[in-house]
């Protein structure tokens, strides 16, 4: 059984306000392309006793198992709840929804023109930390990528009269397919302080692991449903590109395979190559084609797949057997969840196909 402590930090000064924090019912995670979050429960008296070391824009809570940490963000709500008080906080990236460019052009470093967007989340971080009492200390990744942002024609830019939201901006960089991915980290440092990081991944976050394994009635515990949606099939994809009306690019994928034929469209406006065009809708019409999707599985510590050995991103195989079907592929893991304190040997990770997600550069297959 894991040893767990949860503490509090100024987030400005990084003085310790709480070693150790009597929370109950905590649940907590990362996830990819958003902050993650923890949540936990306070008794009344406590919280009267020290209400200044939970105010919200002050306090920085982590959750720490025998010495390492494994999860760390901003306290944002303190409620009242019958006779407890519930905490609930996020990773640092939800930091920069409180943040707004007053300067324009994050504070002169735009607009941008085929630029990285790992250079401009990385600029974002740095305009909102140089503000006064804006330094979190969170580190960005030097990870880069070949995807761009902005043209000659359409800069990528951020105005001040817009007071565009700084989180916004991390959201849209990394929206769209062959972007780069980040997801929320910390770990303690040789000197005992806290490393907060934004960690950066391109052309993905995380791996596809032949090393760990998830499997019903090994390491998978509860009896997840396999769904097989009609929905998300198609055996037949038309593609459009680059161009406006009849000099719309396009391009078709299908197969007869016995049933009704079932279309999808596939729209990619930066495409110009009719090859590419190609290959990227006979790539989805092969996604799509197949059915049968995991999304949840609630796991236990085990060889195969000891707690934490997993990163947020990574791909895993998941095998599924149960008295209606039998069922084995590729999954993604896209999100995270510990509740110590009532299953401490077990995590719920939240899956998506792997094959949903398409990496790279814009326009290649």
């Amino acid at each position: 059984m894991t040893r767990w402590r949860y503490w509090t930090q100024h987030a400005l000064t990084g003085t310790q306000l709480h070693p150790a924090l009597p929370l109950s019912g905590v649940e907590f995670g990362n996830e990819l392309n958003g902050p993650g979050s923890l949540t936990g429960t306070l008794k009344p008296h406590f919280v009267k006793a020290n209400a200044s070391l939970l105010l919200p824009h002050t306090a920085l809570i982590y959750a720490e198992a025998d010495g390492l940490l494994r999860w760390g963000g901003l306290i944002w709500d303190v409620t009242a709840e019958d006779d407890q008080y519930r905490i609930e906080a996020a990773g640092w990236s939800s930091y920069l929804n409180k943040r707004h460019d007053t300067h324009g052009q994050l504070g002169g470093r735009g607009p941008y023109t085929y630029t990285d967007p790992c250079k401009v989340i990385r600029d974002l971080w740095a305009y909102a930390q140089e503000q006064p009492d804006g330094n979190l200390g969170v580190t960005v990744d030097a990870t880069t990528s070949s995807a761009t942002v902005g043209t000659p024609a359409e800069p990528w830019a951020s105005y001040w009269y817009e007071t565009p939201v700084l989180g916004d901006h991390l959201d849209d960089l990394v929206k769209e397919d062959g972007s780069p991915e980040y997801t929320n980290t910390c770990s303690y440092q040789s000197n005992g302080t806290v490393r907060k990081r934004l960690a950066l991944g391109y052309p993905r976050l995380g791996a596809r692991r032949t090393d760990i394994s998830f499997r019903t009635g090994v390491n998978i515990i509860d009896a997840p449903p396999v769904n097989y949606s009609g929905d998300d099939f198609a055996n037949t994809i038309i593609a459009t590109g680059s161009g406006e009306g009849t000099a719309t690019r396009r391009a078709e994928d299908s197969v007869r395979d016995g049933g009704l034929r079932m279309e999808s469209l596939l729209a990619l406006p930066t495409v110009n190559g009719n090859d590419i065009l190609g290959r990227r809708a006979a790539a989805e019409r092969k996604r799509l084609q197949i059915m049968g999707e995991v999304t949840s599985i609630t796991v236990r510590d085990h060889p195969n797949a000891p707690l934490g050995s997993w990163q947020i991103g990574d791909d895993v195989p998941i095998a599924v057997h149960n008295a209606w079907t039998s069922w084995t592929g590729w999954a993604r893991i896209i999100a995270d969840a510990y509740q110590p304190g009532e299953h401490d040997d077990q995590a719920v990770l939240t899956l998506k196909r792997a094959d949903s997600f398409h990496y790279g550069s814009p326009g290649d297959i």
